[in-house]
């Protein structure tokens, strides 16, 4: 049984479902204190699911190539992540897509794990990207001239983001990445970014706290 729903007690016979809708306000999440975070993707991790945390998530493209240095890579990556988006459900709270590496603030999808989603993302955008190859390779270059297959690094960093605090700290981080690299002047010029869902309300390639979650509850057995 889910917090905040109330068994009413139906007849045996049926198995109501309830539909929860719960938007959260974007501009509460405007004052952004300062944080820092590692650069090293760290080895031997471990993964807590089920807590119902959410989820700040950092990986590289392949020995940190620019792989997503193009606005076209950037705007395919963004259509793959809707699309993973909508089939797990879960809600992507912010996010920026840098040339070599992106961030991910998500929750937990629905009776699965980040690291399934991950799964999904990286697979889905490394096969369009090697398809693009394959279809603009000149077969009299030869296989010296063959590009690398992998894409992305194997692993990803997962911090569980359990506060309020938490979750400014790395939304700011995410929106501030693009300025700090010297990509863009302010974080509002960067397009592959929630920022600006969050400053001025714009619609967006992924939704973002889009935050509706549909529960099925069985009735208790007769």
């Amino acid at each position: 049984m889910s917090r905040g729903v109330r068994d009413m007690g139906p007849s045996p016979r049926l198995q109501p479902q309830y539909f929860i809708t719960v938007f959260l306000c974007p501009r509460s999440l405007l004052c952004h204190p300062a944080s820092t975070y590692p650069h090293l993707m760290p080895w031997g991790l471990h993964r807590y699911y089920g807590a119902g945390d959410l989820h700040f998530i950092t990986c590289s493209c392949y020995q940190r190539q620019p792989l997503l240095g193009t606005a076209r890579r950037r705007d395919l990556f963004l259509t793959v992540l809707e699309r993973v988006r909508r089939h797990y459900r879960f809600v992507v709270v912010g996010y920026v897509v840098m040339p070599e590496h992106f961030h991910l603030l998500l929750s937990e999808p629905q009776g699965r794990t980040p690291s399934v989603v991950m799964q999904a993302l990286k697979l889905g955008f490394a096969r369009r990207v090697l398809a693009e190859r394959k279809r603009r390779r000149n077969p009299a270059q030869g296989e010296m001239f063959e590009p690398s297959h992998h894409i992305w690094q194997a692993r990803f960093y997962d911090f569980s983001v359990w506060s309020a605090k938490k979750q400014t700290e790395k939304l700011h981080y995410m929106h501030q990445n693009p300025v700090k690299r010297g990509l863009v002047e302010s974080p509002e010029l960067w397009r592959w970014s929630s920022y600006r869902m969050y400053a001025f309300a714009e619609a967006d390639a992924v939704a973002v706290n889009h935050w509706v979650l549909k529960l099925k509850i069985r009735a208790p057995a007769a």
